[in-house]
């Protein structure tokens, strides 16, 4: 059964990718040793919980179900146990970890990169369009991440993924990590990640919650990565969701030999997982 709605997820996963590709009409890059898979929009994100914020997840309608073997959900219809939701930070980083993907996790012959983990402190895009970093927001428990690579064979080049889960204090932080994150390829289409690596032409899409069947919301961004050892200009695909008051984001850069319907693929498997292993510590 697992095995099933994995597949099921991957597939969801796939098919958001195509409408990324068609829509945004190119590939992307972004990642690095330091806010590697955007793990969020701004340091704005934070601060303690309002009237209108809700720790948990609200009620969603009932999905009208396929009867057809292994079809999807028309709609997303999990809703987090409130009592295994993360209310502090020691409850939070155990979900980090345990979410996160490993080497034997995400795709065959993948290997642990080189820093392989970090977390516990937060991405930042400022006006100059450079990352930096800084403590975890008020707001946010966890942020973890973990760098995983396809090692360069048969002619091809090192692919480089990354993979974080965040655990925010209430579900509208999370909702605007989300929205913050759209916005940032909009401010700065062009960003630097520090040691030479560099993001172009980036363009995020946020998708309509009707097409979104494996988390209550979902974005993919595009662009061009370039770097140390990056063998040019490369395609780079990223993706975000949320679950709750939990989020993932997945980021893949392109290599030589590598198609940008390769990287969808790839980014799509590991996005998929990381939001079935989310379910699994929030049920």
């Amino acid at each position: 059964m697992k095995l099933m709605l994995v597949g099921t997820r991957v597939a969801a996963a796939a098919a958001a990718a195509g409408v990324l590709l068609a829509g945004c009409g190119g590939s992307a890059s972004k990642d690095k040793d330091g806010p590697d898979p955007k793990p969020s929009g701004s340091a704005k994100q934070g601060g303690p919980a309002t009237g209108e914020e809700k720790t948990g997840a609200s009620k969603k309608p009932d999905p009208k179900q396929s009867t057809l073997p292994g079809a999807l959900p028309s709609a997303y219809d999990f809703t987090p146990d409130p009592d295994r939701v993360p209310k502090n930070a020691a409850q939070a980083r155990k979900l980090t970890r345990d979410a996160a993907l490993g080497e034997n996790d995400w795709t065959a012959g993948m290997v642990r990169h080189t820093p392989y983990e970090s977390g516990g402190s937060w991405p930042v895009l400022p006006d100059s369009c450079v990352w930096t970093r800084s403590a975890l927001p008020s707001g946010v428990l966890d942020s973890f991440t973990r760098r995983l690579d396809i090692p360069a064979q048969g002619g091809k080049g090192r692919v480089q993924g990354a993979v974080t889960v965040t655990v925010h204090r209430t579900e509208a932080g999370a909702d605007r990590e989300i929205k913050d994150t759209v916005q940032e390829s909009f401010r700065c289409p062009n960003q630097e990640l520090g040691g030479g690596q560099r993001l172009s032409g980036l363009m995020s899409l946020q998708f309509d919650q009707k097409d979104v069947r494996n988390a209550d919301a979902s974005l993919f961004e595009a662009g061009k990565y370039t770097g140390p050892e990056s063998g040019g200009v490369q395609d780079y695909v990223w993706s975000k969701s949320r679950i709750g008051p939990v989020t993932t984001a997945v980021s893949v850069k392109g290599a030589k030999g590598y198609t940008n319907t390769d990287l969808l693929r790839i980014a799509a498997e590991g996005g998929a997982k990381v939001l079935y292993r989310v379910e699994l510590e929030l049920k």
